[in-house]
């Protein structure tokens, strides 16, 4: 649905659950993404979660499977939509270790700003980043959010707590970045 030289966003599938499972069940991805404690997943239930979604009909909502190659390699997300304020958060997560450090997760943010701003009318994007995940906070700075706030050891992660580093971008500051 949205291209960019290497990758697509486009809707999950069925045949992407496999890949997503073992994404969502690999420590170090799980680790990477912060937040929560890792905690398993079958298939089964990812399954069932994903026959329930499409049995409801209609669109998919704004969450996508990033395609590389005609691989499934993450997923992304717009999604706590503040419909009066105009903003959303953003979710990424690069499941595929041998992808990381390539850029494609920056490719996957310009492409979801794109699509917020232009085609959403939304006036702010966010997100929250674990303050140890340095790979992710540079790739969020690179494509223009800046750090609007720090939550001082606030997520438990691999056994000690961490910082929590709130992130955003306005569309004006999209626009002027040349990005649109």
């Amino acid at each position: 649905m949205l291209t960019s030289e290497r990758i697509t966003l486009r809707a999950m599938t069925r045949d992407d659950l496999p890949r997503l499972c073992a994404f969502n069940n690999d420590i170090a991805v799980e680790l990477a993404g912060g937040g929560d404690p890792p905690i398993p997943q079958s298939l089964a239930r990812l399954e069932a979660e994903f026959d329930q979604e499409a049995s409801k009909g209609g669109r998919n909502g704004m969450a996508f499977a990033i395609e590389v190659d005609g691989q499934c390699i993450g997923q992304c997300a717009l999604f706590n939509v503040n419909a009066t304020a105009h903003t959303c958060e953003l979710g990424i997560t690069i499941g595929d270790k041998a992808c990381w450090g390539q850029g494609y997760g920056r490719e996957a943010i310009r492409l979801l700003l794109r699509y917020a701003f232009r085609y959403h009318n939304f006036h702010k994007v966010w997100l929250s980043v674990n303050g140890a995940n340095v790979r992710a906070q540079r790739a969020y700075r690179a494509c223009g959010f800046v750090e609007e706030g720090r939550q001082r050891a606030q997520v438990w992660s691999d056994g000690g707590y961490d910082d929590l580093v709130l992130m955003g971008i306005l569309r004006e500051e999209w626009r002027n970045a040349g990005q649109e």
